[in-house]
């Protein structure tokens, strides 16, 4: 927590952060409900003047961990939304996943969120994972609907090199059509989406500061910032970083680079792509698209109406 200190202290300046300019902030992954409300007080007590009164503040939690105790240190330190890594409310498929809480204590963590007094509550769910059935994923979606939240965000299974299931490749298995009717349902049950994997009657302000291609600091081990077209990147090794969180890696992206991350993150979300940074020869296979009713046009931003399409209505303007 000292060397991330250090790294906000440095970065605050870098970024050349004016007081109450912060819009939100997010801790996470990881999990950070592991670690006490006051060790975050210092950083908390150095980010206060540059925080905006109205800030969406957020941490991540895991249910066997968010202890109601935590919740509310957490609270009193200035974080008003939570999210929760639930994955799933059924039993096998959480063994399955390595998960080490039940069903009853994700019902019980969003509760206590409930109660605590955070308006904002989200929950994650996994799908595309081996045995996962309509019904399975129906009961899943029934009991997030039934608990106190306005977000959900739905997340296929990827298989990492390194990770638990790195030599269990048959445990992710998406279908295309599940996936269709996943979305569908959480639609239909009262959380509009508005990302690819994000749904909700709240909308989170930081997920869509990404998607907007704002810029963002990125504090701690593996985290990764951003300031006009340059990529920061912190030791992604804790030891190290602890060592030197100052040691940090530069990526400088090119316009073209800029463009295309637009054009993948405006059409996996509701924000759109821009016309104005399309030349004319994108442009041409945009109104194509917009022709064949794949795109709509509004207001100058060409809008998405199925994120699933998000890569190939890229590949195929930039092409």
């Amino acid at each position: 927590m000292k060397a991330l200190h250090k790294q906000i202290l440095y970065e605050l300046e870098k970024f050349n952060t004016q007081k109450n300019s912060i819009e939100s902030i997010f801790i996470g992954g990881g999990t950070p409900s592991t670690v006490s409300p006051l060790l975050y007080k210092d950083i908390f007590d150095t980010l206060t003047p540059y925080i905006k009164d109205d800030a969406e503040i957020t941490s991540e939690a895991n249910p066997n961990s968010a202890t109601k105790e935590w919740l509310e240190g957490m609270k009193e330190i200035g974080v008003n939304r939570i999210s929760f890594g639930v994955q799933s409310f059924d039993d096998k498929k959480l063994k399955l996943l390595n998960r080490a809480h039940t069903p009853q204590m994700a019902l019980e963590a969003l509760r206590n969120a409930d109660r605590t007094g955070y308006k904002n509550i989200s929950m994650d769910l996994i799908y595309a994972t081996l045995g996962d059935t309509k019904d399975l994923l129906q009961k899943d979606i029934k009991l997030a609907l039934d608990s106190p939240i306005n977000h959900l965000s739905a997340y296929a299974l990827t298989i990492e090199d390194g990770t638990n299931f790195s030599d269990k490749p048959q445990m992710s298995s998406e279908k295309l059509e599940l996936t269709s009717w996943l979305f569908e349902s959480i639609i239909s049950a009262g959380l509009p989406q508005y990302e690819i994997s994000n749904f909700g009657s709240y909308q989170s302000y930081h997920n869509k500061g990404y998607w907007l291609y704002k810029d963002y600091i990125g504090a701690g081990a593996g985290a990764v910032g951003k300031l006009n077209l340059t990529r920061f990147y912190p030791q992604t090794d804790i030891q190290a970083y602890i060592k030197n969180p100052l040691d940090i890696k530069e990526e400088l992206l090119s316009k073209e680079d800029k463009k295309i991350e637009q054009l993948f993150l405006g059409f996996r979300s509701i924000i759109g792509v821009d016309k104005d940074i399309l030349t004319p020869n994108e442009i041409k296979r945009a109104d194509i698209l917009t022709d064949e009713h794949k795109l709509e046009l509004k207001n100058g931003i060409y809008k998405n109406k199925d994120f699933l399409l998000a890569d190939e209505l890229t590949l195929f303007i930039s092409s």
